[in-house]
């Protein structure tokens, strides 16, 4: 059943115009839009699919003529793109999860399901595990010994949770994400090749080869509140304290946040970031996707960094940075333009080079 277009306004807290009791079932671009979808055309230059399509109704942007436009109703919010929000959560049907506990869940001893929890079929919940109201798990969800997730939570399908983790209200983990498992921390029993390396900072090596041995995972992960994790990230535990997020941070697939990382509140991880060991990430911070950030650094609060950027050492706070290395993104530009007129720059010296030679000839 769908929701009327004073409905949805009023969920969002938009103005609303025309008939605002048609009945909206969901969205769609405007060209592709029919009676029953809200088309979504927040900008002038997507109006012109309205006439493609077979919308009633649409949400526009600021100013926007919607009776012009052939509607019979609207939503103009103050921010479009920021309303997306608020929409896409009223017309979200949920993943369809069913409620209750499955019969094939294994719960282990002492384990506290605080009220509603939804526990789908074959998840393992260890012994001393607190899981808070509210909380949904999909099937195949495993939860560590004496782990603690809070309320209303989302743990979609296969998400695996390691021992002692700490996690808080409103997690969302999507299929795949694994919290708290053993980092990634080897050692050899004398000096090693990448120890040397990291010391000559490029002489060469003669360390003996040797096996490596495992350092364990002694710590946890602490996960604060209103945290994402995307399809199969992985959070390391700490060696001896605990990986920590902070409240509010997003990590999309395919993260990578290595043992004893801090990471700040309100940050925004773009798909295979990869942030290694010991190293802390301030608060509002933006990584693009693909972007690396090397082990025992700092990342100041409100640093973006462009997609694929590689950070090699200390960012300050407020920095926009691009690039392998990663420099401040105008000195990157700069460093582009002059990669790019460097083989013109060549055929000049050549052809000066030449002409040199012929005068010396000459002589």
């Amino acid at each position: 059943m769908g929701q009327s277009v004073s409905e949805i306004a009023e969920a969002i807290g938009a103005e609303a115009f025309g008939d605002l009791s048609i009945e909206i079932s969901g969205v769609a671009e405007p060209a592709d839009a029919g009676p029953t979808d809200l088309a979504l055309a927040t900008r002038r230059k997507y109006a012109d699919g309205l006439s493609a399509g077979r919308a009633r109704a649409a949400m526009l942007w600021q100013g926007a003529d919607w009776q012009a436009l052939g509607l019979e109703a609207a939503i103009i919010p103050a921010r479009p793109r920021f309303a997306m929000a608020g929409l896409t959560a009223a017309l979200d049907k949920g993943p369809g999860y069913a409620p209750g506990i499955h019969p094939s869940a294994i719960i282990g001893e002492g384990a506290e399901i605080g009220a509603d929890v939804a526990i789908g079929p074959y998840c393992v919940i260890g012994a001393g595990v607190r899981i808070g109201a509210g909380s949904t798990l999909g099937p195949q969800v495993y939860v560590g010994p004496n782990s603690e997730i809070g309320a209303d939570a989302l743990l979609h399908v296969g998400v695996k949770i390691g021992p002692r983790v700490r996690i808080g209200a409103r997690l969302i983990a999507h299929p795949g994400a694994t919290i708290g498992m053993d980092g990634f921390s080897f050692v050899t029993p004398e000096v090693n090749a990448v120890e040397q390396a990291r010391d000559s900072l490029g002489a060469d090596v003669d360390a003996v080869g040797q096996s490596w041995v495992r350092i364990h995972s002694l710590g946890a992960v602490e996960i604060g509140d209103d945290v994402e994790l995307g399809c199969n990230t992985c959070v390391d535990a700490g060696t001896i304290r605990a990986t920590r997020i902070g409240n509010g941070t997003k990590i999309d697939n395919l993260g990578h946040i290595g043992h004893n990382v801090v990471i700040g509140h309100d940050c925004l991880f773009a798909g295979m970031v990869g942030v290694a060991g010991s190293s802390v990430v301030g608060n509002h911070v933006v990584l693009g996707g693909k972007v690396g950030v090397t082990d025992n650094t700092t990342v100041g609060d409100r640093v973006v960094a462009g997609g694929a950027s590689v950070i090699l050492s200390k960012v300050p706070a407020g920095r926009v940075v691009l690039g392998y290395p990663a420099v401040r993104m105008d000195q990157h530009v700069e460093i582009y333009k002059a990669m790019r007129r460097l083989p013109r720059m060549m055929e000049d010296f050549a052809a000066m080079k030449a002409r040199i030679e012929a005068l010396d000839a000459g002589e």
